[in-house]
């Protein structure tokens, strides 16, 4: 490929319809392949390495958003069981602010070592709140007089706040849970599984890391190119050489597959797990009863380059977007039916009077919104239930087949 070569030949090709009908299968976009309940919601993550976290609740968070759309079961805030009671997940600094499977405690040894330093610097800080945690299981940073303010990645934090976070960072602390944005941490070792808490660090060279991280996000996707892309955030240290590299590793032990999509000029790849189910799908579009709501960082929107390639959708997350300089609105969401992304939904939840206000939809081609609509009316239904609201605009009907 230009600029970025891997070594491998190209024995798999196939059309942009069947990646696509792929990635809506892999990723449980569709009825047959749907989360069947709360259940699979470990198993999801597992599969995909994390979920990324964004602490904005204008319809749900970013997990709750992923997870409804693959799950008819899912409500709004299910995810906490996993995370504070069942402890099969943790928050963690994966692809920015994450959730992953607490098996993967050990894969993150070399971004704690990151923070042990700071931690050392400050170690009758760090000594205070330990002491305070032994005896109590959670804290939050309103809960020690340390007003003075240092210097944190994201600008001057009062000394309680940068310390706790660093701990969670260094692996001395985990979220303990979340009331809105505020978290509360408790002491790692109280709360991650024994065997997963003293297990070293299986990545033993950086070649070795290189290689996990980069499989990891295939994973996250389900296929991916060996391209610059916001998927590789996260993978500390690695640059398009070490990416390179890890691409030719896992080529040549066969944990990847390189494939051929006809009218895209760089291959993608597929984990070798996944190849039987690439190789089953069809040009037919998978079902759905309804459409589906996306997440605005949904796994399958990491490369949005790739996704405008693949789906002939251009998507940006506006909400960071100043108002003037925005084409659509404050917090858009994708619609997907099928394997078609149908267009675009603004919405926002009354949470007094539990009402789903939908905004505005835009079409991605009008001519299609009579073929759509009862199916983007069921998924706004769908929606709704999972966001908790028991009532939706009087003139619903109306407003989507406009």
């Amino acid at each position: 490929m230009k600029g970025e070569e891997v070594s491998g030949t190209s024995q798999n090709k196939y059309t942009k319809q069947q990646i696509c009908n792929y990635l809506v299968k892999y990723q449980h976009l569709c009825d047959d392949t749907g989360l069947a309940g709360s259940g699979h919601i470990v198993e999801y993550i597992r599969k995909v390495g994390c979920v990324q976290y964004d602490p904005l609740d204008v319809v749900g968070r970013n997990p709750d958003l992923v997870l409804q759309a693959r799950c008819r079961e899912y409500l709004k805030g299910d995810i906490e069981q996993y995370l504070y009671e069942d402890r099969a997940l943790f928050d963690v600094w994966d692809k920015n602010m994450s959730i992953c499977s607490v098996e993967d405690w050990p894969y993150f040894g070399r971004f704690r070592k990151r923070y042990l330093s700071w931690c050392d610097e400050h170690k009758d800080t760090i000594n205070k709140i330990v002491k305070y945690l032994e005896k109590n299981e959670f804290a939050c940073s309103s809960d020690f007089k340390l007003e003075e303010r240092v210097d944190w990645h994201y600008g001057p934090q009062r000394l309680a706040k940068a310390a706790l976070e660093c701990m969670c960072y260094a692996g001395l602390a985990v979220v303990h849970h979340k009331k809105g944005a505020r978290r509360y941490y408790c002491l790692s070792d109280k709360f991650i599984p024994k065997k997963y808490f003293t297990m070293k660090d299986p990545n033993t060279t950086d070649e070795e890391y290189f290689k996990w991280g980069v499989l990891r996000r295939i994973n996250s996707i389900g296929a991916l190119w060996n391209r610059q892309s916001d998927a590789w955030l996260g993978i500390n240290g690695l640059k398009s050489g070490q990416r390179n590299n890890a691409f030719n590793a896992l080529l040549k032990e066969r944990n990847i597959h390189e494939i051929i999509v006809d009218g895209i000029e760089h291959p993608l790849y597929i984990a070798a797990g996944n190849l039987k189910l690439l190789q089953a799908t069809t040009d037919k579009t998978p079902e759905n009863g309804c459409a589906r709501i996306i997440a605005p960082l949904d796994n399958l929107l990491w490369d949005r380059k790739l996704i405008k390639e693949l789906f002939d959708f251009d998507y940006k997350w506006e909400v960071y977007t100043p108002a003037a300089q925005r084409k659509y609105g404050h917090y858009v969401l994708p619609v997907l039916f099928g394997s078609k992304f149908i267009g675009r939904i603004e919405m926002e939840t009354d949470k007094k009077s539990r009402i789903l206000n939908v905004k505005n939809f835009w079409a991605e081609n009008e001519g299609d919104v009579s073929l759509y609509k009862d199916s983007i009316i069921s998924g706004i239904n769908r929606f709704a239930k999972y966001n908790l609201c028991d009532t939706l605009p009087a003139d619903l009907v109306k407003f989507c087949g406009k």
